[in-house]
């Protein structure tokens, strides 16, 4: 058993997530995507799917980049 680093809950079922060179406990994926989902930096929201990323900033979509001044960017429709 493994101890989640969200929530704490110590599973028999938890499940590592190696990322960037480190390796993250979880005990769900609720928790796995509080602590790695990136924000949008324009509405803040959690970006649980593609994103968009422009210049090393993270987006949830082409709309939220546009409003932070971003060109270029066009959502897949």
């Amino acid at each position: 058993m493994a101890r989640c680093e969200v929530c704490g809950n110590d599973y028999g079922m938890s499940f590592e997530v190696h990322a960037q060179g480190a390796v993250h406990v979880f005990d769900c994926f609720s928790c796995a995507i509080h602590r790695m989902a990136p924000i949008c930096e324009h509405c803040r929201v959690q970006i649980i799917g593609q994103g968009v990323e422009v210049d090393g900033h993270w987006y949830c979509g082409g709309h939220c980049a546009r409003a932070e001044g971003k060109v270029g960017i066009i959502d897949k429709v």
